[in-house]
């Protein structure tokens, strides 16, 4: 099992609907798929849930949230096993929660204690490792997507230490360059916060604690509109100081190759169009863009960006396995 988040501290990017379409894609790869919603918004719940289930949810109160399984373990109570939502056939999805961020000062005041060697705060802390390990392991998922809220809070800090492998959606414009290095450092604090953390253990085993590996495997630049088939020229500027950005603040690397281009970045892992009248359409037939058919509207030059959109979603997620390893 392989866990990969993805993470932006900016939002609007269009970071929910990549992991929506890249869990749908690797279904369709004959791997078994677990999402998680960890956004307190709960956009990635709301596109993969009908109305009707959400309203469910919501109105009547249902136990199903992720948050249902965590209150417990924050007031001190034994982990009550997560709800697992079934999609489809090998895909499923953990329910978010819009209060999800009311859990935000019982996780950074369970930071503060690890260093005490607390092992409730330890607890609280390794929770998202531990309810994203038992859903797993449930529903037998080969890979896990996590889809976390624009913020670099305690929730998503406490999400990226119990995470593998992490991928960074960015948008091409001066404002994401920014944001770039904000995560990176931002990256780079919590691994090595966490790391004198687990020192403070004190259990000898420290396998029900998260690693705190996080390991960038790439971004994805997102959102761009084509003309003849190239992104616009506008695009592009910003493009190409993304890979010398990447390299110096998520990577650590202090000089690379200049020359470089978003092109031919191999930490690149795509540039993914936006989709402009199929992204509602998708939203309405509750199935991923590259799976509409005529019936859902897809007809005539509809169709082929379906197809395309196929193609393109297929390259980016088999890029991301051969990362994600």
């Amino acid at each position: 099992m392989k866990i990969i988040t993805f993470f932006n501290n900016k939002g609007g990017v269009g970071k929910t609907t990549t992991v929506y379409h890249i869990a749908w894609m690797l279904k369709e790869l004959g791997y078994k798929v677990l999402a998680v919603d960890l956004d307190p918004q709960c956009n990635l719940s709301s596109i993969f849930l009908s109305t009707e289930r959400m309203e469910e949810i919501v109105l009547e109160e249902q136990k199903v949230t992720i948050l249902d399984a965590i209150i417990p373990v924050s007031e001190g109570e034994p982990y009550i096993p997560v709800h697992v939502e079934p999609i489809a056939e090998n895909l499923s999805l953990l329910v978010g929660n819009l209060s999800l961020s009311a859990f935000e000062d019982k996780l950074s005041d369970a930071w503060t204690k690890c260093l005490e060697g607390d092992v409730y705060g330890f607890k609280v802390t390794s929770i998202f490792k531990t309810l994203i390990e038992d859903a797993a392991l449930r529903c037998h998922a080969d890979y896990v997507l996590i889809d976390v809220g624009p913020n670099l809070g305690a929730i998503n800090r406490a999400v990226l230490i119990s995470s593998e492998f992490v991928v960074l959606p960015v948008a091409a414009d001066l404002f994401s360059l920014q944001g770039i290095k904000n995560l990176g450092k931002t990256l780079n604090e919590w691994k090595n916060q966490w790391n004198k953390r687990v020192l403070e253990y004190p259990k000898e085993d420290k396998t029900a604690i998260p690693q705190g590996k996080m390991q960038p495997i790439g971004y994805l630049i997102m959102q761009y509109t084509d003309r003849a088939s190239r992104p616009v020229k506008s695009y592009i500027k910003w493009a190409d100081r993304i890979p010398q950005v990447y390299l110096q603040n998520v990577l650590k690397v202090e000089q690379g190759d200049t020359s470089i281009s978003v092109a031919t970045d191999s930490n690149c892992l795509a540039l993914l169009k936006h989709y402009h009248s199929l992204a509602p359409m998708s939203m309405e037939a509750k199935k991923p863009i590259f799976l509409l058919k005529p019936a859902d509207g897809a007809i005539g030059a509809h169709f082929q960006a379906v197809l395309k959109c196929y193609e393109h979603f297929e390259a980016l997620t088999k890029k991301i396995l051969t990362k994600a390893i």
